[in-house]
């Protein structure tokens, strides 16, 4: 069902972000990235208890609406306090500290997504807060009751990016020797219209102020994408939809986490080659993992009938699976299971889980995909815990695990040199290390690449992986009909692999065959919801392609909210916010990438792109220039 956009309405909204988190991602993107997603979600829960709802928790920033001017302040008050011990706790430097930005304005919700005036005044008043504060605007003031414990500090009239005229800003801080109010519960109707009856003359004018300026550019108008709008497409479809979620460790020792999250991927993929089923990607199951979980409401969220959940033990020899496919429509049972057996007996015993399903749902198996199922990928247990050992690196996506899942693949092609499996994976590292120029010879990782994809596809050419690094290398070495074909392969060999799909985009992006691309990215958004900040930023792009600029931004913009250390897409805003006549924006994001990559010059990015048709190369150029991109870099 395509969701509709809800006309404006005034509403108070809060903003956090995490300060200097570039650098604390520099210094270890792991750890900053727990630490960061652990405190919002203390954060999420504690705008819960005061009334409030979080609409976006992306990267290092948090959006949330409330009702109640003083709910958000308190809110907001006793998060900093408890981050502020939770982070005493530390000594290594890895302190996520955060900004708060609180103001009134109007909003618009469109698709789940908060815009509006008031979500960019929040975003400004927020970048004047210290690290560990909170600031309000004097609308917010103004409506705050005298009762609570509060010091304001008038910061007087700022200048903030994109108001032509100065609004009135304050810091607040919990009053020493008080202790934070207890949440109120109050009547949602009642407590807006009381909360709009405060709010005087200069409130109103306030107001009036913001909305007007901002008015010309419309920073917040939603995004009128057809991507987001099809991403229940799936639940219309006939074919049985399932999400399976990932599998608890009950082995008693945390470092056999791996072995219980690699069988989880193992069950989507196997799942995900049957054509008669739709099945939710990896990428956004997992985002549930370790959550408490209402089984219906996941369900209604994926837009999928049927769930798979359950536990996987391993002790010694020993292997214990406890499944259970869950009806979402009614969080009922189909079927509950337990599989026993030995470490010799692994794929058989994921081989039952996988028929059981397929029973369970009547699916038709073709010839094929009866023949891919019954498969052994290895004789070599030992090679297959190497393998499993190296996703979990591989997973974590920087330079260092990357070459660490290499070796440990490496290390399961010694002990089983007809592993196909093993050499794919090996094979997607070096693709990796060039899509992330991670490497310092390219020339040699696409060779070798190439290389261990073609030692795969002559074991067992039914691997999605080897596919995908063919085309990502293809891709590097600008032979786009080659990258184009393999993607094209892929999605045959794998009907249900988003990454898949994502790589058919990127091909057909740079190919110049934008429309299809676009069609690729919203299957990916139908298969992985849960979408990473590569594809959200490919999106970006390919509109920008289009000259699509004001859709572009929002996609570009939840790019870097979740990653904001990637260059590629930093440049990609910059230009697009040049094609939009934001001088400032552009100038801010460029000097974010250069952050990240000094390289960055006119010329760098002329030699390192890879357009096939040179119009859309340099209409990319041509937006940099605008946005004040160097010609060359400058000498060190």
């Amino acid at each position: 069902m395509v969701k509709t956009h809800q006309s404006g309405k005034l509403a108070v909204i809060l903003h956090a972000d995490v300060a200097g988190s570039t650098k604390l991602v520099q210094r270890d993107e792991r750890l900053a990235h727990d630490r960061i997603q652990e405190g919002f979600r203390r954060f999420s829960n504690t705008i819960k208890r005061y009334n409030g709802r979080v609409h976006e928790l992306r990267g290092d920033a948090l959006l949330a609406e409330f009702e109640r001017a003083s709910d958000a302040v308190i809110a907001a008050l006793a998060f900093q306090l408890d981050q502020a011990d939770h982070l005493a706790k530390f000594n290594d430097g890895i302190l996520p500290e955060v900004r708060i930005g609180i103001a009134m304005g109007e909003i618009i919700i469109a698709d789940s997504t908060l815009t509006g005036a008031g979500v960019v005044l929040a975003q400004r008043v927020e970048q004047l807060a210290e690290s560990g504060g909170v600031c309000i605007t004097a609308a917010l003031h103004e409506t705050l009751p005298n009762r609570l414990p509060f010091d304001m500090t008038n910061l007087g009239e700022q200048e903030l990016k994109g108001f032509d005229e100065p609004i009135r800003v304050h810091r607040v801080k919990l009053r020493q020797g008080e202790s934070i109010p207890d949440p109120e519960k109050h009547n949602n109707q009642s407590a807006q219209v009381k909360t709009r009856k405060r709010i005087g003359a200069a409130t109103v004018l306030i107001f009036i102020v913001a909305v007007g300026v901002l008015a010309w550019s419309k920073p917040w108008v939603p995004n009128e994408t057809p991507v987001l709008e099809e991403r229940s497409e799936h639940s219309a479809s006939d074919k049985p939809s399932i999400a399976v979620l990932p599998f608890s460790n009950m082995s008693g020792n945390p470092e056999q986490e791996y072995f219980s999250d690699g069988m989880t991927e193992d069950l989507i993929t196997d799942l995900s080659k049957i054509s008669g089923l739709f099945v939710v990607a990896r990428n956004t199951t997992f985002a549930y993992k370790g959550k408490s979980l209402d089984l219906r409401e996941v369900s209604n969220e994926l837009g999928v009938r049927y769930l798979l959940e359950g536990s996987i033990r391993r002790r010694g020899e020993e292997v214990r699976i406890n499944a259970q496919l869950i009806d979402g429509t009614t969080g009922g049972h189909v079927w509950a299971e337990r599989f026993d057996g030995a470490m010799s007996d692994i794929f058989e015993l994921q081989d039952d889980v996988n028929r059981k399903i397929v029973e369970a749902l009547a699916v038709s198996l073709t010839h094929t995909e009866q023949e891919i199922l019954d498969r052994v990928e290895t004789v070599s247990l030992d090679a297959y815990d190497l393998l499993l050992r190296g996703l979990e690196q591989f997973h974590r996506s920087t330079r260092d695990t990357t070459i660490e899942a290499r070796k440990l693949f490496l290390q399961a092609v010694l002990l089983d040199p007809n592993y196909a499996r093993a050499y794919s994976n090996v094979a997607l590292t070096y693709a990796q290390d060039v899509n992330f120029y991670w490497t310092d010879d390219k020339e040699r990782s696409i060779r070798l690449g190439l290389e261990y994809a073609e030692k795969a596809i002559e074991l067992d050419d039914s691997i999605p992986q080897i596919y995908f690094t063919r085309s990502a290398l293809y891709l590097a070495q600008r032979n786009h009909d080659a990258a184009v074909e393999a993607a094209r392969r892929m999605i045959e060999v794998y009907p249900n692999y988003a990454d898949g799909h994502g790589m058919l985009a990127f091909a057909l992006c740079y190919a110049g065959e934008l429309e299809e691309a676009l069609a690729a990215i919203r299957k990916v958004h139908i298969l992985d919801p849960e979408v990473s900040h590569l594809i959200l930023g490919l999106e970006g792009r390919i509109l920008f392609l289009l000259q699509r600029y004001n859709e572009a931004v929002g996609p570009i913009e939840r790019s870097i909210l979740k990653n904001p250390v990637h260059d590629r897409t930093q440049l990609l805003a910059a230009a697009t916010y040049a094609q939009l006549g934001r001088l400032d924006d552009a100038s801010w994001s460029i000097e974010e990438a250069i952050a990240i990559n000094p390289k960055i010059s006119l010329e760098y990015e002329r030699n390192e792109a890879y357009y096939k048709n040179p119009e859309d190369l340099e209409h990319y150029i041509e937006s940099l220039k605008i946005a004040g991109v160097p010609l060359r870099r400058s000498r060190l």
